[in-house]
């Protein structure tokens, strides 16, 4: 497999950069947002963004976690799949909506908005938008210097 573009890991401006997304993740990680939703969100962004470094660790992590393989192959297709809960399809078409933000004039529609807000409370909503935020910031990152997926393994960056 071919090397990435660029080492973020060994860059100390990225490197430094990545410390503060982490202590972000670690904020989203602790957060009342429930787990499986925030794989789900992770996996989500992390496939349309065609982020395959992300969305190998994320599967991954979501597996080791307990997620099923059922669930995890029809993360794509969330809308036809019977698998996930309203609350998980809200968090997961405000993901899809916050991350393709050019496709829509408004951004994320009133609709999702009040669908995630149904499920949510402020605490999980915040974390819900933020880890949007933070997934897409990885993806980009990742994407950009072409990180090779398939070599990571549950718990290895701590």
């Amino acid at each position: 497999m071919n090397a990435a573009r660029f080492d973020l890991f060994a860059n100390p401006v990225s490197r430094k950069l990545f410390g503060h997304l982490n202590g972000a993740g670690k904020v989203l990680t602790d957060s009342s947002l429930p787990h499986t939703t925030q794989e789900l969100v992770k996996i989500r962004a992390s496939q349309i963004n065609g982020c395959g470094f992300c969305t190998d660790m994320h599967t991954k992590d979501a597996t080791a976690a307990g997620e099923t393989p059922t669930r995890l192959n029809l993360i794509a297709a969330w809308r036809e799949a019977t698998v996930f809960t309203d609350a998980e399809r809200a968090a997961l078409a405000l993901t899809e909506e916050g991350t393709r933000l050019a496709d829509s004039p408004t951004g994320v529609s009133d609709g999702t908005w009040a669908a995630a807000a149904e499920h949510y409370d402020e605490d999980q909503l915040a974390a819900l938008i933020s880890l949007i935020a933070v997934i897409n910031a990885y993806n980009r990152f990742n994407v950009i210097v072409r990180q090779p997926a398939g070599s990571y393994e549950p718990g290895m960056f701590g």
